[in-house]
């Protein structure tokens, strides 16, 4: 963890339909600018993604995934921020990580695509994000039904990563992240966030991403998920607080000084 602070992993979505951003950021030019104003807010990683996983979201094919991303990783990596790709695919993960991308965030765990854990273990400088998940994008919340959520999600993320040892990939690059809002209705993504302590169980750094989510709305009754973003940053406080690796934010700035002041009642 640099500085032995939770990092923010600012996201940008190179997408016409994300469900907080889709479309502000879909042309190269807007898309670097962003990045710009991420890294002069103090952004740790960016997090480039280009088809949204949002609940009903339809697949893009494999060519137009890769059209959109791998021109911005190409430049971001040139400017010297580290990059993270966002993709379920192992191709997109090879042409990402070709053009510098240190971080693969992929949201099937390595379930979607069966070459993702083979790319991973050929990279061994490239950290790779396993996050639980329990189908695409299009019929994921069917999938939102739990006995027992934080001992099924621990279970089922230590599945995953015994795989991924099994194929190659080694422990030091593995993060994990419970999925946040993929296959969980509010309460369980709230009985997860309350109980991170039992899935630091695995030994494996943890990332959240909540960032505007629609839980929070529902607790807020906030429709929008631009008026979620005070919600998302008390909970990025107490994230910090909580020593997660990492926070994937749409905002920086008030996420960087939310974790600084963690840090300071931490002391």
């Amino acid at each position: 963890m640099s500085e032995n602070r939770t990092l923010v992993m600012g996201i940008l979505n190179i997408t016409p339909d994300s469900f907080a951003d889709g479309g502000k950021h879909f042309d190269f030019e807007s898309a670097i600018l962003r990045a710009k104003e991420m890294i002069d807010e103090g952004v740790d990683i960016i997090d480039v993604g280009g088809e949204s996983t949002r609940p009903g979201a339809e697949r893009v094919s494999e060519e137009e995934e890769r059209v959109r991303v791998i021109p911005v990783v190409t430049e971001l990596a040139e400017l010297g921020v580290a990059v993270s790709i966002d993709t379920m695919r192992a191709s997109t993960a090879a042409a990402a990580i070709g053009a510098g991308a240190t971080y693969v965030n992929d949201v099937s765990g390595g379930l979607a695509d069966i070459d993702m854990a083979k790319v991973i273990a050929g990279n061994p400088l490239v950290q790779y994000i396993v996050m639980h998940w329990r189908g695409h994008s299009v019929a994921m919340q069917a999938n939102a039904t739990y006995e027992d959520v934080v001992s099924e999600v621990k279970d089922e993320l230590d599945e995953r990563i015994i795989e991924l040892l099994k194929a190659g990939v080694s422990a030091e690059q593995i993060i994990i992240d419970p999925g946040i809002g993929f296959a969980k209705k509010a309460e369980h993504n709230w009985e997860l966030l309350r109980n991170l302590d039992r899935l630091a169980l695995l030994g494996y750094p943890i990332l959240i991403g909540a960032s505007r989510k629609k839980f929070l709305g529902e607790l807020l009754g906030a429709n929008s998920p631009d008026d979620r973003e005070a919600a998302t940053i008390a909970l990025t406080t107490n994230l910090a607080l909580a020593g997660v690796w990492g926070v994937r934010t749409h905002a920086v700035k008030a996420h960087r000084d939310a974790i600084a002041v963690a840090m300071e009642l931490l002391k």
